[in-house]
């Protein structure tokens, strides 16, 4: 799972146009062609904070392969890490969640912002990814993602010729974005039609209605707004309109009644525009996507989906949980439906930042080489979980806490009593997986016994 980008001039294929084999479900596969399969080819160097120094020159797969261990093998503090086995065991969750639901699922991609990690969640299963932003899309299309589901509305035209540009290339493209205003319509056919007008086979950008809730997020308000941009995607040549979606995590308030209610409003719409006719665009085999679902709720999301009423065409049920593939220490620890449903599944944290003890000024004070740079805290400070001695001795963090964060230092409150010295290494578990992952180019996957056998590369 060497995730790192190819050297930009030193590739004969663009990475942005890898050639592309036959495959159900994303471009590439085992093979000198395969984006991802490359990423193991760049070099370990000073863009990689701890990474061992003396690995440089290596590249990423000559550096797994060497499964040095963590904590003898080089690697300098602070140093984030990902569990092998839990990543394992989160993947294997969700995709049998789903899939016992008959949900399709399209983990977002925003978490991660993974190449390695997107392609094995496509293989246990995934629909596609999900996505915020046209750049994040980008990155998908460069690591061979097919079916990519853009949750928001795209009015920038640079952004949009290039959606229709990569439509045109590649039939089995598939890209969905939301629309949530009669303007954003108009802006996005404005930019869409010259591209689509010269191409030689045409094809409309898939759309979906977004319905938010008030004093939410983005959305539509009303099922009246709805039809009123569902008419005006009729109206427009470059676009298609396939269905609705939302994200119930923006509920003022939000619990499971809220949740649940919000959520059948959201049934009632893609029932109301479908009564209404505003599918019949699409062939009588095509699906009309009800999508939802982050990680906090996918319980009631798969319960409410599952007494979506017979529509005129077949359904494509979309769950787009994304922090599950990490899971955390705080927010998600407590949020995940697995506490209300137990019986349905497990997540487990996989991340570890290790930092080292540097300063012990005060009795009941440590410092820590991690900081800001390093560790979310905008839902949480980190958490000591563990202390390793120069010794090599491993024992509970118990009677620590980090109170506060400066760029480059945590700050570690001790109770009395409280074991630590300077040189010690530190476990913390995070809270927030999105604002974890965006601050590490390339982290260490780690086995259970330690050794370092892969290296997730990320693109933010």
């Amino acid at each position: 799972m060497a995730d790192e980008h190819p050297e930009h001039a030193e590739h004969a294929e663009h990475p942005e146009r890898p050639r592309r084999p036959g495959n159900p479900r994303h471009t590439g596969g085992p093979g000198p062609a395969d984006p991802v399969a490359r990423l193991a080819d760049e070099v370990v160097d000073h863009r990689f904070k701890g990474l061992p120094p003396d690995a440089a020159g290596l590249t990423v797969g000559e550096l797994a392969a060497e499964r040095r261990p963590l904590f003898t093998g080089g690697f300098t503090t602070p140093v984030l890490t990902l569990a092998a086995g839990a990543l394992e065991h989160n993947l294997r969750q969700l995709g049998a969640f789903a899939a016992r639901h008959g949900l399709a699922f399209a983990p977002h991609g925003k978490t991660s912002m993974s190449p390695r990690l997107f392609r094995r969640q496509l293989d246990h299963g995934a629909w596609g990814i999900t996505v915020a932003v046209p750049s994040q899309a980008r990155v998908c299309r460069a690591f061979g993602v097919r079916r990519i589901f853009l949750a928001n509305e795209v009015v920038d035209a640079a952004a949009l010729r290039w959606i229709a540009g990569e439509l045109a290339a590649d039939p089995e493209a598939e890209i969905v974005c939301y629309v949530d205003s009669v303007r954003g319509v108009e802006l996005m056919d404005a930019a869409l039609a010259p591209v689509l007008g010269a191409s030689p086979a045409p094809r409309p950008l898939d759309v979906v209605v977004e319905l938010g809730v008030a004093g939410g997020r983005t959305g539509v308000r009303t099922a009246e707004e709805a039809a009123r941009v569902a008419r005006a995607v009729a109206e427009a040549a470059s676009l298609r309109l396939v269905g609705v979606a939302g994200y119930e995590g923006e509920v003022p308030d939000a619990d499971a009644a809220r949740v649940r209610a919000w959520l059948e409003d959201l049934v009632a719409l893609a029932a109301g525009l479908d009564a209404a006719g505003h599918f019949a665009a699409l062939g009588p085999d095509e699906e009309i996507v009800v999508s939802a679902g982050g990680s906090a709720w996918f319980d009631v999301v798969a319960e409410a989906f599952g007494r979506v009423p017979k529509l005129s065409r077949p359904m494509l049920k979309l769950l787009r949980s994304g922090a599950y593939v990490s899971h955390d220490d705080g927010h998600y620890r407590r949020a995940t439906p697995f506490n209300r449903v137990p019986g349905q599944g497990s997540l487990l944290p996989a991340f570890r930042l290790w930092a080292q003890v540097v300063s012990r000024p005060e009795p009941h004070l440590a410092f820590l080489n991690a900081g800001k740079r390093d560790a979310s805290y905008d839902l949480g400070l980190p958490q000591p979980v563990a202390v390793r001695t120069a010794g090599g001795a491993e024992r509970a963090a118990e009677g620590m806490e980090v109170v506060k964060l400066a760029d480059q230092h945590a700050f570690l409150r001790l109770a009395p009593g409280a074991e630590l010295e300077v040189g010690d290494w530190v476990a913390l578990g995070l809270s927030h997986p999105c604002t974890v992952f965006d601050r590490w180019q390339l982290i260490p996957v780690a086995e259970a016994d330690g050794a370092v056998t892969d290296f997730v590369r990320t693109f933010f």
